[in-house]
């Protein structure tokens, strides 16, 4: 009898995964189309396109005021006096140094573009967690996974237009009270 209880038990817990699996309700959301279709992302890229000419547009500016400044040296430099000169160098040299500032300032790894780059998208990365939290816990999922790395998912599994939904209602609610 022993023995028979042994199998039995070992049947049980070896069934037991298997039990647990069956009961797990698991959904997908296809991020990728939640960055194409969700209005807030294209603005956010957008605002950042815009950033990025303007910054661009400056930095372009300032170098080609350098780049001119350095021409108009080495054409006038032999017939400058040496007092002259040295102002001029001086010149170069400070302008050299504010393009550089001005490039490091602005889209180096500390720079503005990269601080407001990864401040839109916390803000709206939050947005489309609320959106899968409140999609998992109204529809009763106990994981929600990402299709970047699903090799397959059941087309009924897939939330993401549910998850589009919500974040539209977030971002309408966030208007009705601005």
């Amino acid at each position: 009898m022993k023995p028979m209880k042994r199998l039995f038990s070992g049947g049980v817990l070896f069934l037991l995964p298997a039990v647990m699996f069956a009961q797990l309700k698991v959904g997908f959301v296809q991020s990728e189309r939640i960055r194409a279709e969700y209005e807030e992302f294209k603005e956010a890229e957008s605002e950042l396109q815009l950033e990025f000419r303007k910054v661009q547009f400056e930095f372009q500016t300032m170098t080609e005021r350098l780049d001119s400044l350095k021409g108009a040296f080495e054409t006038q430099r032999l017939m400058s006096s040496p007092d002259r000169r040295r102002e001029k160098e001086n010149e170069i040299s400070l302008l050299d140094q504010q393009v550089k500032d001005y490039q490091t300032q602005k889209v180096g790894p500390e720079g503005e573009l990269y601080r407001k780059q990864l401040q839109l998208e916390t803000q709206i990365i939050q947005k489309v967690q609320r959106a899968v939290n409140k999609v998992a816990i109204d529809k009763g999922y106990d994981y929600i996974l990402d299709s970047v790395s699903l090799l397959y998912g059941k087309p009924t599994h897939n939330l993401t237009d549910d998850v589009l939904y919500e974040l539209r209602k977030i971002s309408q609610e966030k208007s009705n009270n601005n």
